[in-house]
C-alpha cells in the first residue's frame, strides 16, 4: 500500500461534506446546506463563452490571466470598491478558494499563526493547514450581530500571528461589517504589521441598507490588504471557476510563482465570460438579489415562528445562521432534522467551536422548496412541544 502523507491524513475533514453523505441514505431530502446559486448565468455571459469556443479562445492564457479581464477586474475595484489598483497588481484565479490558498502559501512560512474569524468557511482551516501554518481563531459574536471586532481580534493576537483572515458578507452568518468596525481592525493591522486577506464573494448579496466596504480601500490599508473575489456567487458561475487576487504589486509578481507551478492557468473561455460578467448589463444580479431578498423573508419569518429557534436577520450573502442550541446541540439537531424531516442543513459546529448552537441554512433555493421545508419543521417541531 502507497502511504498518504500526513498532510492529508491530518487535514480537517468537512462536516458540510458529512451531512451531504448521510443525506444520500434518505429519499424526498430537501437539500438547504449547499452555497450554491439556483440560477443560470445570464444569457449574455453564455453567449461570451459559446463565442469565445468557436472563436478558438482555448489555449494557454497567462499564468496572472487575461490581459484584457485583469484591466476589467482592476477598473471594477475601482469603480465598485474603492481600491486604486492597477492590472499588474492582479491574478485571475480558479475561484476564490485558489485566490485565498495561494494568498496564504504567499505570505507565511511554515509555523507561523493564521488568524481566522469563527464561525467561517471551514476551507479557510484546510488552507492554512496545507500551507504548514497554525489556525487560531477570533469570535463572531452573535450580540454584536456576527461582526469582525477589532477588540476580539487583539486578544488573540501572539507574537507569531502573520496572517489574519476578514469574510465580510459572512459564510455562515450572513454579518456585515462596518465601516466603523473595519478602520478599528485596519488601525490594529497597520500597528501589528498584518497580511490581511479579505474574502469578499458575496459583496453585491446585500439586504436593509447594508454597506459593503472592503478593507484594502481604507486609508494606508493597501500594503496590507489582499482582496479575494470570484465570479461565482454574484453571477451563478460556480462551475465556470473564475476569481481573482489583488494585492501589493511587489508581492504579487512574486506569488504568481506559486499559480504558475499549481495551475498555469484558468482556462481560457471562461474568462471571456468573465469579462462579459463585469461589463455587461447586470440586470439579471439585480433580480437574483430581489429573488434572495424574498426568500430570506419566508426563511426569517417561519424560522422564527418555530418553537425554540430564534433567527437574527442576516445583513448579506444567503445564508440564515439560526439559534436553536434550546433544541440540543448543533450536530443532533441537524442529524434529527434530517432523520424526521428530510431536510438537510449544516450543523454550526462545522464552522467552528463558536459556531456551536447555531445552523446554516441557506436561502438560494425555490419559495416552494423553502415553505415545503418550513411546514416540515412545523410539523416536527409542533410535535416535540406537545411531547414536552
Amino acid at each position: 500500500m502507497i502511504r498518504v502523507s500526513k498532510r492529508c491524513e491530518t487535514r480537517p475533514s468537512s462536516g458540510i461534506r458529512k451531512m451531504g453523505t448521510m443525506a444520500a441514505g434518505y429519499a424526498n431530502v430537501l437539500n438547504l446546506g449547499i452555497g450554491e446559486p439556483d440560477f443560470n448565468i445570464g444569457s449574455n455571459v453564455a453567449e461570451a463563452l459559446k463565442k469565445a469556443v468557436d472563436a478558438g479562445q482555448n489555449k494557454y492564457t497567462p499564468t496572472t490571466g487575461l490581459p484584457e479581464l485583469r484591466a476589467v477586474v482592476a477598473r471594477k475595484l475601482k469603480r465598485e470598491n474603492g481600491i486604486d489598483c492597477e492590472a499588474d497588481s492582479i491574478l485571475i484565479t480558479h475561484g476564490a478558494s485558489e485566490a485565498i490558498q495561494t494568498a496564504i502559501l504567499g505570505t507565511t512560512d511554515v509555523g507561523d499563526e493564521v488568524l481566522l474569524p469563527d464561525p467561517s468557511w471551514p476551507n479557510y482551516q484546510g488552507q492554512v493547514h496545507m500551507a504548514g501554518c497554525k489556525s487560531s481563531f477570533y469570535p463572531l459574536l452573535e450580540k454584536d450581530k456576527f461582526h469582525a471586532r477589532a477588540e476580539q481580534i487583539e486578544k488573540r493576537l501572539t507574537p507569531q500571528t502573520r496572517l489574519l483572515i476578514l469574510n465580510s458578507p459572512s459564510n455562515p452568518t450572513g454579518g456585515v461589517t462596518t465601516r466603523k468596525e473595519l478602520l478599528e481592525i485596519a488601525e490594529l493591522v497597520k500597528q501589528r504589521n498584518l497580511a490581511v486577506i479579505s474574502d469578499e464573494p458575496y459583496e453585491k448579496l446585500l439586504y436593509d441598507g447594508a454597506e459593503h466596504v472592503s478593507i484594502g480601500s481604507l486609508p494606508g490599508m493597501q500594503d496590507y490588504v489582499f482582496t479575494v473575489n470570484t465570479c461565482s456567487k454574484t453571477y451563478a458561475m460556480t462551475g465556470l471557476r473564475v476569481g481573482y487576487l489583488q494585492g501589493p504589486k511587489e508581492a504579487m509578481a512574486a506569488i504568481v510563482k506559486i499559480q504558475e507551478g499549481a495551475s498555469s492557468c484558468v482556462n481560457a473561455p471562461a474568462q471571456w465570460a468573465a469579462i462579459e460578467a463585469f461589463e455587461g448589463p447586470q440586470g439579471y444580479v439585480a433580480e437574483m438579489l430581489s429573488q434572495y431578498a424574498i426568500r430570506r423573508g419566508i426563511l426569517l419569518d417561519g424560522l422564527n415562528a418555530l418553537p425554540g429557534v430564534n433567527c437574527l436577520a442576516p445583513e448579506g450573502a444567503f445564508y440564515v445562521f439560526p439559534n436553536i442550541s434550546k433544541l440540543g446541540r448543533s450536530q443532533q439537531v441537524a442529524e434529527d432534522w434530517l432523520k424526521r424531516a428530510q431536510l438537510v442543513t449544516i450543523p454550526g459546529n462545522a464552522f467552528g467551536e463558536a459556531g456551536e448552537g447555531f445552523l446554516r441554512i441557506c436561502f438560494a433555493v425555490g419559495e416552494a422548496t423553502l415553505k415545503e421545508a418550513l411546514s416540515r419543521l412545523a410539523s416536527i417541531l409542533t410535535e416535540l412541544k406537545q411531547r414536552a
